[in-house]
């Protein structure tokens, strides 16, 4: 077993909770932690070659962001508690591309938390979580 898990993270509070449940399983296993943050992004749209480059720098900026605003903080407070951890970031489909993490980092498991959407919208767009139970590669906890 590689004692890796990739956490699916994106500062809320259910994000939060999956995290301070991995760190336990990490810690208790001495482990590593991968925190994946996914910018939801489409790559299906007709685009003038100005338009393209636009979006180019806006995704550099959004990622500059996100690596300032989210990762950053969460990695250095993971790291002065003495675990091992490090990021990934990436712009794509967000289960598939959390799949993809765990696949490149060959973790030992997925930990996302869930974030209680129900009814009507679940059911039109489905979720995350829902997705990854049913596409990931390796085991996938989620924390409610």
């Amino acid at each position: 077993m590689s004692n890796i898990f990739v956490v699916g993270y994106d500062d809320s509070d259910a994000a939060r909770r999956a995290l301070d449940f991995a760190v336990s399983r990490a810690k208790a296993q001495g482990g590593e932690i991968v925190v994946a943050h996914v910018l939801e992004w489409s790559p299906y749209s007709f685009l003038t070659p100005t338009e393209l480059e636009e979006r180019h720098k806006r995704r550099q900026q959004e990622l500059e962001r996100a690596e300032t605003a989210i990762l950053a903080p969460v990695l250095e407070k993971l790291e002065s508690s003495g675990l091992k951890a490090r990021g990934a970031m990436r712009y794509g489909q967000i289960a598939d591309t959390i799949c993809d993490i765990a696949r490149e980092e060959k973790a030992e498991q997925i930990i996302v938390g869930r974030h209680g959407e129900g009814g009507l919208a679940r059911r039109v767009f489905g979720s995350v979580a829902g997705t990854l139970t049913q596409i990931a590669p390796v085991p996938c906890t989620i924390v409610p």
